[in-house]
């Protein structure tokens, strides 16, 4: 019996060492941007220190094997359940050594996590169990717990808790975990007393910042973003931050500004009228991305729009839009319109499966930060794109930043033109994101900027609209690649032309 409780321990041991490994991962792509090669340099770092850690538990004395384990489940249990939060107060409070806090968390969290299995394996050893019996059911259950955490770390534990919690939660398993094995064997320990002692101050720690993780992720968000917090949640998907100051309402994705309600006319005007003054005769409109409706709310401002279709992968999204009183006082209502129609799917699977062609199509996905981002901006997609959109119609694409992040720009124009698009360049100022890139395209040559609009606007006239069309020297075209699939270079060209401009 003690044998099979000390291999079912094996299986928590391995969910907490992985979730410790996820929400390290997520974490970083929440406050630091997500990326392939960060992400990856995550897991890497900690996989080399599991090695060390396997590697120091051979100086483990043999009898000394069964309370080391027992340790080091308490220590794996308070600096990987402690870890994020700890990690959301260093960001808010001093952001600069973040990075190098980050990695040494996950080197020394690792480290532990990899004398894990080689302990459990040793007292199984000591208690005479055939050594084929000791690893196949080790890395059986191994295996085992790694699954389950994968699958319930995304789907429920990082929406449902947070960061914060969850790896509160693991901590708190870690913690039972070595509680647990001093009481079955505490007969052969020499001091079982001291175990417990010390079990039941991590446990007691670990439970307090439990209940007062919301609190305290929620003090260290509003430092980040420097405004009152009305809103965050996790989704499986994102993290969604809305702030308030006065009048100004912001909403944040993963840590990037998506939108300030001072400001979000000049470029929501900007994504919608220069495509839909041009089509008066657009009666069905295809928006893909937009999940916050705003650029709906100006689609429908034309009487002859008779059906819009919004493709938004995140239910969470189209739901705050469509629930909270200052957000639907923001977009109008759009997101419930009776010409509304909300789909919450991915955007390239939902092109695939449906045959319908849009007389315009408004594409308001988030900037091409990661790979899974990057394929919405690919020449796959965008030939998805124009399958669907009538011969004389017009679809347009924000574009990020031709000033800021020249090859990014210029990158989804090439991909538009080889996805068979004849382009369109433009950019507005807006505020609070500066000079922004957007491209309009087309099956046929002869698109010409609107010269006026029958619809009153805040921000674009004659002369605005004029000036949106003119590219200075600094913001000239450069040859660079189109963003494919194999090797999606759009999103190497976004993280090397942020990297020289964020701080």
């Amino acid at each position: 019996m003690r044998d099979r409780l000390l291999i079912l321990s094996v299986f928590i041991v391995a969910s907490c060492g992985l979730a410790y490994e996820l929400i390290a991962g997520a974490l970083a792509s929440y406050l630091l941007g997500d990326s392939v090669l960060q992400f990856s340099s995550i897991i890497g770092t900690y996989l080399f220190a599991m090695g060390l850690g396997s590697h120091c538990s051979k100086y483990v004395k043999e009898e000394r094997a069964l309370g080391t384990f027992i340790d080091v489940e308490l220590l794996v249990g308070l600096i990987g359940g402690l870890s994020a939060l700890f990690l959301f107060l260093v960001f808010a409070w001093a952001n600069a050594p973040f990075r190098t806090v980050l990695y040494a968390l996950v080197l020394i969290c690792g480290a532990l996590v990899g004398m894990e299995i080689p302990l459990v394996m040793r007292v199984l050893n000591q208690r005479k169990t055939a050594f084929a019996d000791i690893v196949s059911r080790v890395l059986t259950f191994d295996y085992m717990g790694a699954l389950a955490v994968s699958l319930l770390f995304p789907l429920v534990l990082a929406p449902k808790l947070g960061l914060a919690r969850t790896a509160l939660l693991f901590g708190l398993l870690n913690v039972g975990v070595a509680l647990w094995t001093a009481r079955v064997f505490r007969h052969e320990l020499k001091n079982p007393l001291h175990f417990y002692l010390r079990g039941g101050i991590v446990l007691m720690l670990l439970a307090g910042s439990f209940v007062a993780a919301e609190r305290l992720t929620a003090w260290s968000e509003k430092a980040i973003y420097g405004d009152e917090i009305i809103h965050a949640q996790t989704s499986p998907y994102q993290r969604l931050v809305l702030t308030k100051w006065q009048d100004d309402l912001r909403l944040y994705i993963n840590g990037n500004l998506q939108f300030s309600s001072r400001d979000e006319y000049r470029y929501h005007e900007a994504l919608v009228h220069p495509v839909l003054e041009k089509t008066p005769w657009a009666k069905r409109v295809l928006v893909l991305g937009g999940g916050d409706g705003l650029a709906m709310r100006e689609i429908l401002r034309y009487p002859q729009i008779e059906h819009i279709t919004l493709v938004d992968l995140d239910p969470a999204m189209t739901t705050l839009f469509s629930t909270s009183a200052p957000l639907v006082a923001l977009n109008k209502g759009a997101l419930k319109d009776k010409r509304a129609h909300v789909v919450n799917e991915d955007a390239g699977q939902w092109l695939e499966k449906n045959n319908g062609v849009f007389d315009a199509i408004i594409i308001d996905f988030p900037d091409p930060s990661n790979f899974a981002l990057g394929k919405l901006y690919s020449v796959p997609m965008f030939r998805l794109v124009n399958r669907h959109l009538a011969q004389n119609g017009l679809m347009v694409v924000q574009s990020t930043s031709p000033m800021h992040a020249p090859r990014s720009y210029w990158s989804i124009n090439k991909t538009l033109e080889e996805a068979g698009f004849v382009t369109t360049p433009y950019h507005a100022y807006v505020p609070s994101f500066g000079e922004w890139g957007f491209i309009i395209g087309a099956k046929q040559a002869g698109y010409t900027p609107p010269t006026a609009y029958r619809l009153p606007m805040k921000f674009l006239d004659t002369e605005s609209t004029r000036q949106m069309f003119f590219f200075p020297p600094d913001m000239q075209k450069i040859e660079v690649e189109a963003n494919r699939l194999n090797n999606q270079s759009l999103v190497h060209y976004f993280e090397q032309d942020w990297s020289r401009v964020l701080r």
